[in-house]
Formats: structure tokens, C-alpha cells, sequence
């Protein structure tokens, strides 16, 4: 329905926003996570874009206590020094990015 995009969603979190904002950052960035999720859990591929997960991960910076209060994500996981921008983003919201499943 076209006139979904003129219309506006209220949060605690966010305030008001028009939908397809609130389109873009939460339902991407799910997609983005859960990809990597079940990438990892069955053993595939799990390599994202490397542009897009940097501009993913200094947008979520930005939001670290909100993301961390709303207990949708975990405390922020450590990362050896070697680690790349997706293990940085992936640790920071909660995952442990070198997980793998059990052999």
C-alpha cells in the first residue's frame, strides 16, 4: 500500500518515525543479524558486506545503552586484536563471533 510510506510509528526507544525508516532500521538489521546467525549455526558461508556491516556497526554504536535496555541484545562480547569489522559488530551486539557449531 504506497500510503504506508506517509505514515508514522511511536516508540519509547525511538520516538516518532515514518514507517519506512522504522522499516529500514529494524527489519534490515534483523535480516542482517539472522543471516549471520544461521550462516554460522549450519556452517556456511557467513562473510557479510564489509561496507555495509561497518555503516550497520557505527549506526548501532550510536545506540549502544538503548539497544542494550530494551534486552534484545547481549553485553558487548571481547574481540582479539586481529578481529575484523563483522566480529567487532557481531561482539557488540552479544554474539561471540568466532562461535562455531559443534563438529
Amino acid at each position: 500500500d504506497p500510503t504506508t510510506g506517509e505514515l508514522t510509528y511511536t516508540s519509547d526507544f525511538l520516538g516518532t518515525a515514518p514507517v519506512p525508516q522504522v522499516v529500514d532500521q529494524f527489519f534490515t538489521s534483523d535480516l542482517l543479524f539472522h543471516t549471520w546467525d544461521l550462516a554460522r549455526a549450519t556452517g556456511q558461508d557467513d562473510t557479510l558486506d564489509v561496507d555495509f556491516i561497518a555503516g550497520a556497526y557505527a549506526g548501532m554504536q550510536q545506540m549502544g545503552p538503548m539497544i542494550r535496555s530494551s534486552g534484545q541484545f547481549g553485553e558487548q562480547q571481547p574481540v582479539p586484536e586481529d578481529a575484523t569489522v563483522q566480529e567487532e559488530f557481531f561482539a557488540f551486539i552479544g554474539r561471540n563471533p568466532r562461535w562455531m557449531p559443534p563438529a
